[in-house]
């Protein structure tokens, strides 16, 4: 049976076999081409996935309410489909909270965890009503107002053009159906801040020094969380630093990807926690 989510899949050949595969969460409302500059950049030696969530991209549209337990459960399906047994998770945004989803359902199969411009904490009663208002507005009205709205929040305003137009276009192409059914269900998310507490796989939490949507205070928080995480501020970006500064992005991550590799290997470097 044909997996039910879209997704790219790169680099999956004997060259990445002593390297443990990548697996990327995008946020919301974007699809799997926001992780562009990361395929590229590090599919030469490892795996790489990145599938479009439900609702979005090319994968099939569920009107209603999408929990983010949902989403865990398609990529979850997905790399069983794949044969992906273990991997890092790298997820941003609305990403990063489905990454935490997923830890929480399986992470035991996750080797390195990368949370990105994201954060923990449930809805409180005004962002829930404001999430659902979206929802409505945007099967109302479609995307593109919306988006016109946030663009210089999801990039930096001094962004490259090339960039404001990928992510004003990733925006306007998002069904609005996927989209709403996507809010709904963050507003219902739980509070995942135990669970950081509890974990224990390498974490990299990374964020834009000029975020607004999750400021750098928020990154600080989860650092605090996790036990031995590491916390990169990449200076010169907003809400999407894969995107904004792919190559500060990539060296970080490809940093972190390297440990993860050792400590899947069986080596036991230090984790050093630096900022």
């Amino acid at each position: 049976m044909a997996p039910f989510l879209a997704y790219e899949d790169k680099g999956a050949d004997s060259s990445s076999r002593n390297r443990v595969p990548l697996v990327l969460v995008h946020g919301h409302p974007f699809d799997h081409t926001m992780w562009t500059p990361q395929l590229e950049a590090f599919s030469p030696a490892r795996r790489v996935i990145a599938p479009d969530l439900r609702g979005y991209g090319a994968s099939p549209v569920t009107p209603g309410l999408t929990p983010l337990s949902r989403f865990a459960r398609d990529i979850e399906e997905l790399l069983d489909d794949l044969r992906v047994d273990t991997f890092a998770l790298a997820g941003l945004s609305m990403g990063g909270q489905i990454a935490m989803e997923c830890y929480a359902r399986f992470g035991d199969r996750v080797r390195g965890l990368v949370l990105a411009d994201t954060f923990p904490s449930p809805e409180t009663p005004d962002g829930r009503t404001a999430r659902n208002a979206m929802a409505d507005r945007l099967l109302r009205e479609g995307m593109r107002g919306y988006a016109d709205e946030v663009l210089d929040k999801m990039v930096a305003p001094y962004a490259a053009p090339d960039v404001k137009a990928h992510v004003h276009r990733m925006m306007t192409t998002t069904p609005p159906e996927g989209a709403a059914a996507a809010l709904r269900g963050r507003a219902e998310r739980p509070d995942y801040r135990p669970l950081l507490a509890r974990v224990t796989a390498p974490t990299l939490i990374v964020v834009g020094a000029d975020d607004e949507f999750t400021p750098v205070s928020d990154a600080e928080a989860m650092h605090a969380l996790v036990p031995g995480s590491v916390l990169r501020v990449i200076d010169g970006c907003a809400h999407m630093p894969n995107l904004e500064r792919p190559g500060e992005f990539n060296e970080v991550l490809g940093d972190f990807l390297s440990h993860v590799d050792e400590h899947a290997a069986g080596a036991s470097p230090d984790r050093a926690t630096t900022t």
